[in-house]
């Protein structure tokens, strides 16, 4: 049985877990510099506990096309994440890591060769883990990933699935909203969802 409730959490909890995603995002900020060899400054996230059903409507409309990287935590903390980018950052990556020049304000639903689908699904491997391995460090819990999955879908279709298991999850999840680059280079949205559990397990580990 959880210690803490998600709806009663002071300000110390809170901040503590605002800076948890902070520090996984600018840890895969810096991960994602790297890989695509480019310098890459992220803009102060907006980090907050949100209900699962108002993530729809925080990243865009439910049928917007995005790009999502689902993987599953487990080890002292069991849970999932996810990191969710819009189709137009997925081609800036697409471009930049292949050397190429595609346009990037093409139709949204349009189809990646399965080079690029390639591509996306390392750069996705790559953001996450550098995420979790940044708070494993900070709060020294073992934290190992499933093997992700990436999908192209619709953010309605796209969330469907972590919201099929939410139930074991908990009722709220820490967002993390990032900017990365010059002009909004990508987008893209963190979503951890520790079980009730575990945010006692990680507020523990840091002593609060």
């Amino acid at each position: 049985m959880s210690k803490i409730s998600l709806e009663n959490l002071n300000d110390v909890q809170y901040d503590v877990l605002k800076e948890i995603g902070n520090i996984g995002a600018g840890n895969a900020t810096t991960a994602l510099s790297k890989m695509l060899n480019i310098r890459m400054d992220m803009s102060v996230p907006n980090v907050a506990l949100i209900p699962f059903n108002d993530i729809s409507s925080l990243i865009g409309s439910e049928d917007q096309i995005v790009v999502g990287i689902l993987l599953g935590i487990e080890g002292d903390i069991d849970g999932m994440m996810m990191f969710i980018f819009d189709v137009k950052s997925a081609r800036h990556l697409v471009n930049t890591i292949m050397m190429q020049d595609k346009d990037t304000g093409i139709d949204l639903g349009e189809n990646f060769t399965e080079m690029e689908m390639s591509a996306l699904n390392e750069i996705g491997n790559i953001v996450s883990g550098s995420y979790l391995t940044a708070i494993s460090s900070l709060t020294s819990l073992k934290m190992v990933s499933t093997v992700p999955s990436m999908t192209i879908d619709m953010v309605g279709a796209l969330l469907s699935v972590p919201a099929s298991e939410f139930g074991k999850y908990g009722d709220k999840l820490l967002l993390i909203q990032s900017q990365f680059g010059e002009m909004n280079f990508v987008t893209g949205y963190f979503l951890l969802i520790p079980e009730l559990d575990s945010y006692d397990k990680i507020l523990t580990s840091l002593g609060v």
